[in-house]
């Protein structure tokens, strides 16, 4: 071994070793936040003429793309044809419960929803989108191995996955 590859590993080392010590001095480093949830700032949606979108001017049934809460994170924003009125109590990772009170807006029909597929990842495209909101009828697979018919949904046809928007 010459000199320069020992002085490199002896760095090396060094550097895992002052890492270490600093992990140990500081774990919360290494978990970050583990408070009640991850906050991000609020977003203004603006519509194509750079003005503030508002609630009145969505097209029912029609899927709007936003980033949120990083440029890499595409999200549907759609005002569906019904109302969403529910309580639904969820848990977040920590176990903390806390409620989904059902969709924005006057009429409670705006939701918002991950665009990306938790299957294949699939995500839309300026080129082409797999995973999209269908106000008409398609089919797919259920759990139970046969074929269903729905309008409404969120549908990914890259692995046949339906998500339900309300």
């Amino acid at each position: 071994m010459s000199d320069k590859e020992s002085s490199d590993r002896r760095s090396f080392i060094k550097l895992c070793a002052g890492a270490a010590a600093t992990a140990a001095s500081y774990p919360e480093t290494l978990i970050g936040s583990v408070g009640s949830g991850e906050f991000f700032n609020r977003t203004l949606l603006l519509d194509n003429t750079g003005h503030p979108l508002r609630a009145s001017r969505l097209i029912q049934d029609q899927s709007y793309v936003f980033f949120y809460p990083f440029i890499s994170t595409p999200c549907f924003l759609i005002r569906l044809d019904r109302q969403v009125k529910a309580v639904i109590r969820l848990q977040t990772a920590l176990g903390e419960e806390y409620e989904w009170t059902g969709g924005a807006g006057q009429n409670q029909q705006i939701v918002a929803f991950s665009a990306i597929c938790a299957h294949k990842m699939s995500h839309p495209t300026s080129q082409v989108s797999f995973i999209n909101y269908r106000r008409e009828e398609v089919q797919f697979a259920g759990a139970d191995r046969k074929f269903h018919k729905r309008s409404g949904v969120i549908f990914c046809c890259s692995e046949g996955s339906v998500y339900d928007p309300a």
